[in-house]
Parts: C-alpha cells; structure tokens; sequence
C-alpha cells in the first residue's frame, strides 16, 4: 500500500497515515525521512527559503511523529528512525536553514527518546555524510566554497569516498527498527565515512 501526503499538512499526513493502519492491521516502525536543501551564503537565505526549508525538515517530521506516535502506543511500542544529516551535529556553512532543522531533529529525537521509553518507544536519528542521490547532487553552489576555501575540509569525509549509496543509509535504518537495536535509544547514528570524526 502506499499513499501520498505532504508533511507539512498535518491533517492529510493523519489521514494517510490513519488509512494505512487500518489496512494493514498495526504500525510498528516509522521512518521519518523528508527534506529539502538550498545552498547559499546566510545574506541569501530569503524567507521563502528559511521557512520552506524549517516547514519541510523540521515540522514536516514533527507531523509525522505526532501522527504516528498514538499508533505506536496502540501497537504497543515500536521503532521511530528521524533521517538527520552530519549537518545536524555540526556547522556546514552555506547551509543554514537546512543545518537548523537538522539539529532541530536530533533535539526532537532526544526528548522523546526519554518521553517515549515507558511506552516501549525508541527514537533515533541517522547522520548521513552525502549520499549518492539526486539531493545528495544538489546545484547552486558554483562559486560559493570556492570564496572561502579554508572552509572545504568541513565537508570532507575521512573515508576517501565523496558520497555513500543509499543502501547505506537503509542498512543503518533497518538495524535501528531491529530487535538486534532494542535497546538503542536517543542515539544520533552517523554514517557518513568519518565526516564528523575530522
């Protein structure tokens, strides 16, 4: 079954969500992975970019977990894995409405991690480095890095890999909806070829 929502209408994602429990008996895992990426300096962010990008990546997530999270008590208990990025546990320049909103989820995670336990509910975040997808290959920053060039180091993987494949990060999340990752909770996972280890 699948069904087509947009995060940032609260009411449409409940309903599909609510649909899709109906039909399928239960929900047990829920894998929170919608967002959106513009690059530029902090004096181009316009408002339409600001918001766009907290609506999407922050909020976005937020409806979904409140729309799921009574269907994980019903169930329960269950698995919450919140997509992140290594941009959620450091600064990456040229980034920044997209950097707040993934820090905004790893401090979601946390809070209902220890909200959540007695209800047999984990909740996780994944920190992708770049990942080889049509996201992962965003446009727009010709010129940008190369105006501060001391500032590349911080995107570079200690891995010599530029970007990791998408079944990367679903091996990652498949291990934190697991019985093996039962006891993983408020854990912000990376996998990002030693990004946030330089």
């Amino acid at each position: 079954m699948s069904a087509k929502a947009d995060v940032r209408d609260s009411e449409g994602l409940g309903t599909a969500l609510h649909r899709a429990v109906v039909d399928l008996g239960r929900l047990d895992i829920v894998v929170a992975n919608a967002a959106i990426c513009t690059i530029q300096t902090w004096d181009a962010v316009t408002e339409r970019i600001w918001q766009d990008t907290i609506d999407i990546n922050l909020t976005g997530v937020w409806h979904t977990l409140q729309a799921s999270i009574p269907h994980l008590i019903a169930s329960g208990g269950g698995s919450i894995v919140i997509t992140s990025s290594t941009a959620g546990l450091k600064g990456l320049p040229f980034l920044t409405p997209y950097v707040v909103a993934k820090h905004g989820l790893v401090g979601l995670a946390r809070t209902l991690a220890n909200e959540l336990a007695d209800q047999n509910i984990r909740v996780n975040t994944v920190h992708p480095t770049g990942v080889d997808t049509p996201m992962g290959n965003i446009s727009g920053s010709e010129g940008i890095y190369e105006s501060k060039p001391m500032l590349g180091p911080i995107f570079m993987n200690t891995r010599d890999v530029e970007r990791v494949d998408p079944i990367d990060i679903v091996n990652a999340v498949l291990f934190l909806a697991s019985d093996e990752a039962r006891y993983v909770t408020g854990v912000a996972f990376p996998v990002d070829a030693g990004n946030t280890n330089r």
